[in-house]
């Protein structure tokens, strides 16, 4: 049942996800050249408010194509470079077989054992514990995680971990997710731009329309500005809210994604739970931050602006479906001087556990 869901409905939804996140994009796209006309207009004259409206509209009309065009070059431009920015952004660089031969062994016997293509091995240099995937097409992935989450989990949990970012990749959730905070990023650019660079309405200074003023008609320009900002806030925060309920929506079928794939769901948990805990990372702009397992930046647990859905809620949907044990953690590798061959839990631990009902992977 989830391997059919998992592998077919859900890439048809992300489909979809991505045309509408297109269509979307459009509509924000009127709304903020609508906005940014507004504010033009109300800069240069102080005409009666429903002048400024007709104007404003009429600079869309005009204009709308070349406002298109400059937002294709913009996705143009991200959709080729998209992953030099993220790899800059998030400090992702390449990493050998040589420097990283468990790694690489890990992630092979994963992906040729199920017959999924190999995508590159990146490492950050970060001791959090982390990992995300990203690209749009095939032979353009790639996998990242941290030297901490390196040292720290086990060979069942990082392959959990590779697990689910496999399944982000199968579900085709990295070009959602790409897709979606290149469109933020444009929203993000102009609100940042009109809200800290300009000094309005407080220095707010426009040109008179004396002929308009002579007739009684002026004083809308103030009402213009504070409606064209409006504008531009709900653009940017529409977009924001797209993007991180798309996050939160491909976490839970990503972590069953990965119980399907390695068939160890205790493993998963396991990782989880460490990954909770030190999943911070320094310098992660927060538009990155929905690419990870888990949030690097403190966030609301739960509700419309949490980038993930909580631990607890993950681990949750893992006992209860996959027939995992939310059981207390056992050693590191550096802690056990090794690297724990069956699991995470230690041998005494492993021996007197009660036996368990099978879940639905096994």
């Amino acid at each position: 049942m989830f391997k059919a869901y998992g592998l077919y409905s859900h890439i048809r939804a992300n489909q979809l996800r991505t045309m509408f996140l297109l269509a979307g994009f459009v509509v924000l796209l009127v709304a903020l050249m609508f906005s940014i006309s507004l504010l033009f207009e109300a800069l240069s004259a102080d005409a009666p408010l429903e002048v400024l409206l007709a104007r404003a509209v009429a600079d869309v009309k005009q204009g709308w194509p070349f406002a298109l065009g400059g937002a294709a070059l913009w996705f143009c431009i991200a959709f080729l470079f998209h992953q030099r920015m993220i790899d800059y952004a998030t400090g992702s660089a390449g990493i050998s077989r040589k420097e990283a031969p468990r790694l690489y062994n890990l992630l092979e016997n994963l992906c040729i054992s199920r017959g999924i293509p190999i995508p590159a091995l990146k490492i950050i240099d970060d001791e959090a514990l982390n990992a995300f995937a990203s690209g749009l097409r095939e032979g353009h992935y790639s996998v990242s995680v941290t030297r901490g989450l390196l040292a720290r989990l086990d060979d069942a949990e990082i392959e959990a971990v590779l697990g689910h970012e496999l399944t982000h990749i199968r579900n085709r959730d990295t070009q959602v997710m790409v897709v979606a905070t290149i469109f933020a990023g444009i929203f993000a650019f102009v609100g940042d731009l009109m809200f800290r660079s300009w000094n309005f309405p407080f220095g707010f200074s426009p040109r008179r329309d004396n002929s308009r003023e002579e007739r009684g008609g002026g004083g809308g320009a103030i009402f213009a500005i504070v409606i064209a900002l409006l504008v531009i806030a709900l653009s940017w925060g529409a977009s924001v809210l797209i993007r991180l309920a798309i996050s939160r929506a491909r976490e839970f079928l990503a972590d069953a994604g990965s119980v399907e794939l390695t068939k160890n769901p205790d493993a998963m948990i396991s990782a989880l739970r460490k990954i909770e805990a030190q999943a911070a990372m320094r310098q992660i702009p927060s538009r990155m931050q929905a690419f990870f397992i888990e949030s690097p930046a403190l966030q609301p647990e739960s509700g419309v602006f949490a980038t993930h859905p909580s631990v607890d809620e993950r681990v949750a949907a893992l006992v209860e479906f996959a027939g995992g044990r939310d059981l207390p953690l056992g050693p590191t590798p550096q802690e056990a001087g090794k690297d724990a061959p069956g699991g995470f839990l230690p041998p005494d631990v492993q021996s007197s556990a009660a036996p368990r009902e099978r879940g639905p992977w096994g």
